[in-house]
């Protein structure tokens, strides 16, 4: 462990003992400083990190570091060098790879192509519906290109309808460790539509259970083909998944389903949920298309209909750090490595090449990914690289301003208001794994680059094993690490910042 004793140490020090002594016999029960906890003062900031970590009694392993912006000096550490796996941390830096790669002003292209004339409205050719690569495509915008497509003049296609999924490799779902259907591990491929998830909704009637399946946006709730559900006269597994003759087959069971729900399920096969719905819409046009083939390549050398442009990636990446959103930072990540001349054949691969980018651009050389999301927890990262990476991309004015505002919290869990210690961070969040990383600013405006990784990978391991969706003591752990964070984060703020 290496801690910096500053002035700033011996002042705060000095007052946290003052508040203890008979002077302030009848001064107020609470600090006269706004802090987010109920912890002692004392406790906090004169005893050791590790003492304050070991006071949380955490199964498994701790690692973290804190460092000055400006000078790049590490303030205090403890096993800063051990790689643990960093959850949706690893966004952070999936948010800065795609910068590097494609720029903050970048925006993904989602094309109809067309193979053959148009001629007095009729496309001698096919239809091709081209993945850019989007990850924030939804019903809406297929709605309104095929509005588009109708507007271009296009009443009639002789030719096949095809889906061309782009660049990237087709990957079944983001981790194959994940339960079949939690909507946060869908497919991965060139294109996607509603983040790849379908909507499951369901209500007992008269005569059973009436079900839906659709790709319902803000303002259209197309249903689909290429998944169905069936209900199963059981109570356990609540749901099945199976690949028949490329549909997504779901079962779920009748004991699991009350009264009526709805739940997001995972797509499995994005171009064919993609070419589902347009073609749905494309007929509420007048334009009437064959079943979706799915094509590789079939886009290339085409001629370009209609093109929808999503927003910049600044605010997409600002959306998928707030959000957390899976999918967004694997095609982001993917874009990336296409961008920089690589041609990924898995999600591993790509992260690969952004792990190398790391170690060449940021000094990241004992952090090893497998994904783009975090979600994988075979990642690993260390607390000493990342601190050292917010560094490095602070002084140049990134990462910061796309963060999300942590607020602290009490030791009852409550949101402190206008706490005076500001964080920008990124959390992650699995089984028996919590990290939090970014900046915080001081009340006396000093601002620190910190990283906190926490894991049991041992417990985490038979969480997964048991395939249970909320595995016995796992919300405690994670509490009691986020409640671990949050002091250390007072610690810090007290220690250097006062």
């Amino acid at each position: 462990m290496k801690r910096l004793v500053s002035r700033r140490f011996a002042l705060t020090g000095g007052a946290a003992l003052a508040l203890c002594g008979p002077a302030f016999a009848n001064a107020p029960s609470r600090s006269l400083r706004p802090v987010a906890r109920g912890d002692d003062l004392l406790a906090i900031t004169l005893g050791g990190v590790e003492s304050l970590v070991a006071g949380y009694r955490l199964s498994g392993d701790v690692s973290l570091s804190v460092a000055d912006v400006k000078t790049g000096l590490v303030l205090e550490d403890l096993n800063p060098a051990r790689g643990l796996p960093p959850a949706s941390v690893t966004k952070s830096l999936t948010a800065l790879y795609a910068l590097d790669a494609l720029g903050p002003d970048y925006r993904f292209d989602t094309r109809l192509m067309a193979t053959g004339p148009v001629q007095d409205g009729v496309l001698r050719g096919d239809l091709v519906l081209l993945g850019g690569g989007d990850p924030t495509l939804d019903t809406d915008a297929l709605a309104t290109m095929a509005a588009n497509l109708k507007q271009a003049g296009i009443r009639e296609v002789r030719g096949d309808f095809i889906v061309d999924e782009g660049l990237f490799p087709y990957v079944p779902t983001i981790d194959p460790e994940q339960l079949d259907h939690v909507g946060y591990s869908p497919a991965v491929s060139g294109i996607a539509l509603n983040y790849n998830r379908v909507h499951f909704e369901w209500r007992l009637g008269g005569s059973g259970y009436a079900i839906s399946m659709d790709a319902r946006s803000d303002r259209y709730r197309p249903d689909v083909t290429m998944a169905r559900m069936r209900v199963a006269d059981r109570s356990l597994p609540v749901y099945t998944y199976a690949d028949r003759d490329g549909i997504d087959d779901w079962t779920v069971a009748r004991g699991a389903l009350g009264n009526g729900g709805a739940r997001w399920l995972p797509v499995r096969r994005p171009g064919a949920y993609a070419g589902d719905v347009f073609r749905t819409l494309a007929r509420s046009h007048g334009i009437v298309l064959g079943p979706a083939q799915m094509r590789p390549g079939a886009g290339q050398g085409a001629t370009e209909l209609v093109v929808h442009r999503s927003d910049p990636l600044t605010r997409i990446l600002r959306d998928m750090l707030k959000w957390s959103t899976n999918l967004t930072a694997e095609m982001v990540g993917l874009s990336a490595t296409v961008a920089r001349g690589g041609r990924p054949g898995s999600l591993a691969d790509s992260a690969r090449a952004m792990s190398d980018w790391a170690a060449a651009q940021l000094g990241m050389t004992g952090s090893l990914l497998v994904d783009h999301s975090g979600l994988g927890v075979d990642s690993r990262m260390t607390a000493r690289d990342l601190t050292s990476a917010l560094v490095t991309v602070r002084k140049a004015g990134k990462l910061r301003p796309l963060l999300k505002r942590i607020d602290l919290r009490d030791s009852q869990g409550r949101t402190v208001q206008n706490h005076p210690i500001k964080v920008d961070a990124k959390t992650g969040t699995l089984f028996f794994v919590s990290a939090l990383a970014g900046f915080m600013t001081a009340q006396d405006g000093t601002e620190l680059a910190f990283a906190i990784l926490t894991a049991d990978t041992d417990r985490r391991a038979q969480a997964v094993a048991a395939g249970s969706e909320r595995p016995e003591g796992a919300r405690g752990w994670n509490g009691t690490s986020k409640r671990m964070q949050s002091a250390l984060i007072e610690r810090w703020g007290l220690l250097y910042g006062s």
